[in-house]
C-alpha cells in the first residue's frame, strides 16, 4: 500500500512541477519574448537549466525547512497528507495556467500547507504572518516603481538606452573560415547587443531564484514524509518542470509578454531589473519570493505608468490660439516603432497611439483577480478537506 501511495504521490509531484513550468516562464522570460529578443522554446530551454541549477544548489536547503518553519509539529506530513497538499497545489497552479494566468507558486504551495496546519491546528502564525507581510508589500513597491519609472523617466531612459531592435538575426555565423566566427547580424549595433544580453540574463537570474524556492513546491511534502530522498526528488521536479516550460507556458508568455501592455527592449529591461531585484532581496531574508506576483505588478505598473503619463503640450499645435493645456495622453510614454520618444512638448498629435495599446485594463483586471483566486482555491480547499475527511484524524 505504501509503494502504491509513494507512486501517486510522485504523479501529483509531476503534476505540480509541469504547472510550475507553466506559471513561472512567463514571469522570467515573459519580457524577453514580448521584447522579442528570444523564441518562447529558447525561452523554455533557458528555463529548464537555470530551474535545475537553483534547484540542485540552494533549492535543497528550501526543501529542507518548508515543512518544518509553517507547521509546528512536522509529523502532520504523512504521506497521505502530502500527497493531498501536493494535489491543492497542482489543481491551484492548473486553474491559473488554464487561463493563461501565471499564478504564484509560493503562495498557493504555503496556501496548501496552511490549510493543513489550520485543521491540525499546527500552523505557526507568526511565521505565516510574516510571509503574508512581505508578499502583500513587494508586489505593490514593485508596480510603484515601475510605475514611477515608466511614468517620470521611460522617455529619457530610452533616448539614453536607444535600444532600437534592428530587422534580423542579432548575430550570424560565418563558417567559411577554418573555425566558425560569430557577427553581428545586419543592423545591429552592439547596445542593442549589450540590452538584450541584459535582459536575458536577468530572466536567467529570475529562473535560477525560481528553482531555489519553486522545486520545494513540488517536492517538500513527500520529502519532508521521508517517502523520498532528496536527490531524486530534485530531478523528478525539474524535468516536469522542463515539461511545463515548453508547453503549458506558452501562454503565460503571451500574457506577460504582449497581452497586458506593449513591452518594447527598454520596457523589458525595466520590468526585469525591479522584478529581479525585489526577488533577490526577498530571498536574501529568507521570505518564499512570490516573484511571478512581483514580476506581473512590475509590468502592470510600467504599462499603467507610460499610458498615463501627463505632459504639457501646446495647444497651438491643437487648436492654434498658442495657450498651454495640461493633457493626460497614454502613449507619450511610448516609443514607437523602437525609436526614442522626442523631449516634451515636441510630439506631434497624429503620432500619438491609443493608450489602449499600452495598458490593457481588462487583462489586467483579469490577471490579478486570479492570482489571488487561485491561492485561494488551494487553502480552502486543503482546510476544509483535512478537517473534515475522517480518514486523516486532526
Amino acid at each position: 500500500m505504501t509503494e502504491v501511495l509513494l507512486i501517486i504521490g510522485v504523479i501529483v509531484a509531476i503534476f505540480v512541477g509541469y504547472n510550475i513550468g507553466g506559471s513561472t516562464t512567463g514571469p522570467a522570460f515573459g519580457p524577453a519574448v514580448g521584447s522579442g529578443a528570444l523564441s518562447k522554446t529558447v525561452a523554455a530551454a533557458l528555463m529548464s537549466v537555470f530551474f535545475f541549477i537553483g534547484a540542485w544548489t540552494i533549492g535543497r536547503r528550501v526543501v529542507d525547512t518548508l515543512g518544518r518553519e509553517l507547521v509546528t509539529n512536522p509529523g502532520v506530513f504523512t504521506l497521505p497528507a502530502s500527497i493531498t497538499v501536493l494535489f491543492f497545489i497542482g489543481l491551484a497552479l492548473f486553474v491559473g495556467n488554464v487561463f493563461g494566468v501565471p499564478a504564484s507558486t509560493s503562495m498557493t504551495a504555503v496556501g496548501a500547507i496552511a490549510g493543513l496546519g489550520l485543521a491540525s491546528g499546527a500552523l505557526d502564525w507568526a511565521v505565516m504572518g510574516e510571509i503574508v507581510t512581505w508578499w502583500l508589500v513587494a508586489p505593490i513597491i514593485g508596480f510603484w516603481l515601475s510605475a514611477v519609472i515608466g511614468r517620470y523617466f521611460y522617455p529619457a531612459l530610452n533616448r539614453r538606452i536607444a535600444l532600437v531592435q534592428s530587422e534580423g538575426d542579432l548575430v550570424t555565423i560565418d563558417r567559411e573560415g577554418t573555425l566558425p566566427t560569430v557577427e553581428l547580424g545586419p543592423g545591429t549595433t552592439r547596445r542593442e547587443l549589450f540590452g538584450t544580453g541584459v535582459v536575458i540574463g536577468i530572466g536567467c537570474i529570475m529562473a535560477f531564484s525560481s528553482g531555489t524556492s519553486n522545486v520545494a513546491n513540488a517536492i517538500a511534502p513527500l520529502v519532508g514524509s521521508g517517502a523520498l530522498e532528496m536527490n531524486p526528488g530534485i530531478i523528478i521536479a525539474c524535468v516536469a518542470v522542463a515539461l511545463g516550460a515548453f508547453t503549458i507556458a506558452r501562454r503565460t508568455l503571451d500574457t506577460l509578454g504582449s497581452d497586458i501592455t506593449s513591452l518594447p527592449l527598454t520596457a523589458a529591461i525595466v520590468v526585469a531589473t525591479v522584478s529581479a531585484t525585489l526577488v533577490v532581496g526577498l530571498s536574501a531574508i529568507g521570505i518564499p519570493a512570490s516573484f511571478v506576483v512581483i514580476a506581473t505588478m512590475s509590468i502592470i505598473g510600467l504599462g499603467w505608468g507610460r499610458a498615463t503619463r501627463t505632459m504639457r503640450v501646446s495647444r497651438e499645435s491643437i487648436t492654434g490660439d498658442g495657450d498651454d493645456a495640461r493633457v493626460s495622453v497614454g502613449a507619450l510614454a511610448a516609443d514607437t516603432e523602437g525609436e526614442p520618444l522626442p523631449p516634451m512638448g515636441e510630439e506631434e498629435p497624429e503620432d500619438i497611439p491609443a493608450a489602449s495599446d499600452l495598458f490593457n485594463p481588462s487583462t489586467t483586471a483579469r490577471v490579478i483577480l486570479l492570482q489571488n483566486v487561485v491561492p485561494l482555491i488551494s487553502t480552502i480547499g486543503a482546510y476544509l478537506v483535512f478537517r473534515f475527511v475522517p480518514v486523516f484524524g486532526f
